[in-house]
């Protein structure tokens, strides 16, 4: 849950929108720490293993078993990059397979589903790209507006 997730959840009801995932604390949390090992979640769930290993043992290439090696590495170690999971895919995993769920279901109810979809379409006003590009010039970059006069011929 952040800042825009938590906006849409206002806007269209907790009950019209599938979150997953860890809170943006928990993220901040871990970061800060430094205390998340994605080989934890390697080693104890094992469709992420199996997943992770079809990475580098030729499922997705047969041809070329080092292709998806970056892939793999970036997940469980820091070969290339500064953390493993920097983005904490591994860790979110369940929580999304979890939600995924839930959107089949709420999907095979189609009253639900049809009541779902119009409350999306009726509140995506407020997403707009100006409104977030002024909230950007506003509240980060501190801009001033310009006038830009235009010349007559």
């Amino acid at each position: 849950m952040d800042g825009a997730n938590v906006e849409m959840a206002e806007e269209v009801g907790e009950d019209n929108i599938f979150i997953f995932g860890m809170s943006s604390d928990e993220v901040i949390e871990h970061e800060r720490n430094r205390d998340y090992n994605p080989m934890d979640v390697f080693n104890n769930d094992q469709d992420i293993r199996q997943v992770l290993m079809q990475l580098i043992n030729g499922f997705y290439s047969p041809n070329h078993t080092e292709l998806f090696r970056k892939l793999y590495n970036s997940l469980l170690n820091t070969e290339n990059t500064q953390y493993a999971d920097t983005y904490f895919c591994l860790k979110d995993f369940r929580s999304y397979a979890q939600a995924q769920e839930r959107v089949e279901q709420a999907y095979r109810d189609e009253p639900r589903w049809a009541k779902m979809a119009m409350s999306q379409v009726a509140c995506v006003g407020k997403f707009s790209s100006d409104r977030t590009i002024q909230e950007y010039v506003d509240d980060i970059w501190h801009l001033d507006k310009i006038k830009v006069e235009m010349a007559e011929d």
